[in-house]
């Protein structure tokens, strides 16, 4: 059987979001690891116990999404889950209207596209018009809540204009995440290693977003995490996630890096590499399908920390994110 992964959601009073990262799949073991949703083996004596089951029963294919009412139970409309996709200037992203989170934002980086002279200064974080009312997350929400309003496309990739600069403010662009120590500081360096990363590749690829892990607690695994606002409407994630594919026009392949990292102050003398993770324990975790379209093998797929140095600059970042920003 699967463990049971048991999901404390709604409202959760007070208290942080607890982190926790177990063992994945992996060659080498890592000092971060993806949730525990391996399907432990059976010794293989009890296996040969086993009865031999008939064959399943052919199950019917999946409908796709634009037949999907076309049935007696769904006569009167599907209730979902939406997932809303937005496409801005600088960016393509999908929001969770359950959460009030982006499920993902994906950006494409190049030398040319980074370049710009927008100043955030001007902008002002607002809510989306294109999510329904009933769904949105509201700016009353972040107000003395103790958490920043964390950028997923931070608005230092969107200098071309002022309007590409402004729709990085989208609340569907942001999560609630730790300031000090976090978003002002490990993930705002993380996030400077990314736009580098333009220098000696062409096309860099980064697909940013929350995480809800499991703790143990005694013997069962527990997700909890805190809804903030009042009402509570916006959860806090555990984790954020940033997957990076970067490629140079004159060498076959893609390069690929996934990290993972605690929604909490993270000293900048921890390395980059302790939060790395195979690409398969993301996926995993989010429930996402990441640069699917690359073919998994080697010669085609290198481990981007075997290409380029996976340290941050922690001294790159001389001006400091305002406060909640």
């Amino acid at each position: 059987m699967h463990r049971l992964v048991t999901f404390v959601a709604g409202t959760v009073v007070g208290g942080g979001a607890i982190y926790a990262l177990t063992s994945m799949t992996r060659e080498q073991p890592t000092k971060v690891a993806a949730p525990p949703f391996r399907t432990p083996t059976m010794p293989q004596q009890q296996q040969q116990q086993l009865p031999v089951r008939a064959p399943p029963v052919q199950l019917r294919q999946l409908v796709t999404e634009g037949d999907n009412t076309n049935n007696e139970f769904l006569k009167y409309g599907n209730p979902g889950p939406v997932s809303d996709f937005l496409l801005r200037s600088r960016y393509a992203a999908s929001f969770n209207r359950a959460l009030r989170n982006p499920n993902w934002v994906a950006e494409h980086l190049t030398q040319d596209n980074l370049k710009g002279t927008a100043d955030r200064s001007s902008s002002e974080f607002k809510e989306d018009p294109l999510v329904p009312a009933q769904f949105r997350a509201l700016l009353k929400d972040y107000y003395r809540s103790g958490y920043d309003r964390g950028h997923m496309c931070p608005a230092a990739d969107a200098k071309k204009d002022a309007d590409s600069m402004n729709e990085t403010f989208f609340l569907t662009n942001i999560s609630p995440q730790v300031g000090k120590g976090f978003n002002r500081n490990y993930w705002a360096s993380l996030e400077t290693f990314v736009r580098d990363l333009t220098k000696s590749f062409d096309d860099v690829y980064c697909i940013s977003g929350p995480l809800y892990l499991p703790q143990k607690e005694g013997d069962k695994w527990m997700v909890s995490y805190e809804v903030i606002g009042n009402p509570p409407n916006v959860a806090v994630p555990t984790h954020f996630f940033k997957v990076i594919m970067a490629k140079r026009n004159n060498e076959p392949g893609f390069a690929i890096g996934a990290f993972a990292l605690p929604n909490k102050e993270i000293d900048n003398a921890t390395p980059l590499t302790n939060f790395s993770l195979p690409l398969e324990a993301i996926e995993k975790a989010a429930g996402l399908q990441l640069f699917d379209k690359i073919e998994r093998k080697a010669g085609v797929v290198t481990p981007l920390c075997a290409k380029t140095e996976c340290k941050l600059n922690h001294d790159s970042w001389k001006k400091k994110k305002p406060n909640g920003e």
